[in-house]
């Protein structure tokens, strides 16, 4: 198990990097398809409960919402944004109201859930690239996110003794959650002091990295968890199985999904 999920994340790791080399567009098209396929995953997921989420307006949301960040030409207000969750709102209320047998309450926020859950936070993968030093930026999102799971594995492998959060991941543990909390710091604190700072020429005190870190490790593992929370609710251990040991897109991407906020924000709000 632990030598298929190596590979299967060396394989990533290598598609990543290559995707990232290739430049902003071509990174936004290619987070617009795997937000397609977690979208996927995700209404396929919640269908298993009877739900009957509006597949197509959740794809359609995804296509627009991140087409709208990373085309070029195309310039996001706020009031793009207000029609278009409108226009989204008022789709979904008139199908409950002229299709209420097939369409419900349930269905209606089921899919809104999605729309949010997906394509709003795949937005901020896309707009972490976009920022100033955006290379090193969208790095720092994966880097943060995967060293969280890293740490919180292997601690919880070679230390873990108390269950955390059992009836939503039976495998967590105490220990393994301290752990990746604590080596998501350092590794921030490291990859801020040596890369960020050295390559851009600043000087970004080094506590606002323990910062990073600190909210990093906590937020990284509650994408884990809220993506745990679902797969148990619908009874299945994973979104899919596009990388072996690995399960699907979504798996991959929940922690991914949190971070790229915390960093986002902190560094256009906070370090502005």
């Amino acid at each position: 198990m632990l030598k298929t999920r190596v590979i299967s994340a060396t394989v990533g790791i290598a598609i990543l990097v290559a995707v990232l080399l290739l430049g902003r567009l071509t990174f936004g098209v290619a987070i617009t398809v795997v937000a397609l396929i977690a979208m996927y995953e995700f209404y396929n997921a919640v269908s298993n409960t009877g739900l009957r989420p509006v597949k197509w307006l959740g794809y359609l949301s995804c296509i627009l919402l991140l087409g709208v960040v990373f085309i070029p030409s195309l310039t996001v207000t706020t009031e793009v944004v207000f029609l278009f969750a409108f226009i989204v709102l008022f789709i979904l209320f008139f199908l409950s109201i002229f299709w209420h047998d097939r369409y419900t309450i349930n269905d209606i926020s089921i899919t809104v859930l999605g729309i949010a859950y997906v394509a709003f936070l795949f937005m901020f993968v896309i707009l972490a690239r976009n920022m100033e030093n955006g290379l090193l930026m969208i790095i720092f999102v994966f880097l943060g996110a995967y060293s969280t799971d890293t740490f919180a594995y292997f601690c919880g492998m070679f230390f873990g003794k108390r269950k955390f959060l059992p009836k939503i991941s039976p495998k967590k543990t105490l220990e393994g959650t301290i752990g990746g909390f604590l080596g998501t710091i350092l590794v921030t604190i490291a990859y801020g002091v040596f890369v960020l700072n050295a390559k851009t020429g600043s000087s970004i005190p080094v506590y606002h990295y323990i910062i990073l870190g600190a909210l990093i490790g906590i937020i990284s593992q509650l994408g884990d968890w809220a993506a745990s929370s679902v797969k148990r609710y619908v009874n299945i251990k994973d979104y899919g199985n596009i990388m072996p040991g690995h399960g699907g897109a979504l798996d991959r991407f929940d922690s991914v999904l949190f971070v790229a906020p915390v960093i986002y924000f902190y560094f256009t709000i906070v370090l502005k």
